[in-house]
């Protein structure tokens, strides 16, 4: 949240407000998330993504991923197992924590700080991968570089992304997208993973009229 399997784009939804007014019951059935990736939907996309991670870096050998929590971190260590198995040596995988490098953090409730864990020979000169679920408006990817440049001094930063849903606040653009999929804002993106929902699925929804949508 680039490049996965071609999977059919969605139409946005959209009449909502008109279908209210005119059948309560349609509206609340437009407003249903449907699933646009599953299960192995996912794990397809991830291989590709792996496969294209190689390709790039000729051979993997110094890169590093780190995952954006909550779900980039899952999504991190499940390119890890993936890399591991096309190139047949062991991926540096650890997480990043952005909490503190938000700009939205007076907009909103206290956030309970994540890990940071970067794996034992660090980042310095390394290929870093910062991995995440649903890239949006930029806002994240941009406080993940801030925090990593707390941390040590990379030779180059990619991004992969499981969804990208456009509509972007900041010129940030993804290098491996699992899946590029067309949004109105007033939709919501889901991703859930088995690891923290029990179950792998992206969900494209209706925005509820009252509701905050967190920027990634």
């Amino acid at each position: 949240m680039d490049k996965f399997d071609k999977l059919d784009k969605l139409d946005t939804v959209d009449g909502i407000d008109r279908i209210d007014r005119q059948d309560p019951l349609a509206a609340s059935r437009a407003a249903e998330a449907r699933p646009v990736l599953e299960g192995p939907d996912i794990a397809r996309v991830l291989t590709r993504i792996a496969h294209e991670i190689v390709e790039r870096a000729k051979g993997a050998d110094d890169v590093v991923l780190l995952g954006i929590p909550t779900r980039g971190v899952f999504l991190a260590q499940r390119l890890a197992v993936k890399l591991e198995q096309i190139t047949e040596r062991g991926i540096p995988v650890g997480s990043l924590d952005i909490t503190m490098y938000r700009d939205d953090l007076r907009m909103h409730p206290p956030r309970a700080l994540a890990r940071t864990e970067i794996p034992g020979d660090g980042i310095d000169g390394r290929l870093v991968v910062l991995v995440d679920d649903v890239l949006f408006s930029g806002r994240t990817i941009r406080a993940a570089l801030d925090a990593l440049n707390g941390i040590g001094r990379p030779r180059a930063v990619q991004l992969a992304v499981l969804v990208d849903r456009g509509h972007r606040e900041l010129p940030i653009r993804a290098d491996y997208v699992g899946k590029n999929l067309p949004t109105s804002l007033r939709e919501t993106v889901k991703v859930q993973l088995a690891e923290e929902d029990g179950r792998d699925t992206v969900l494209l929804g209706a925005k509820p009229a009252t509701a905050d949508e967190s920027q990634h």
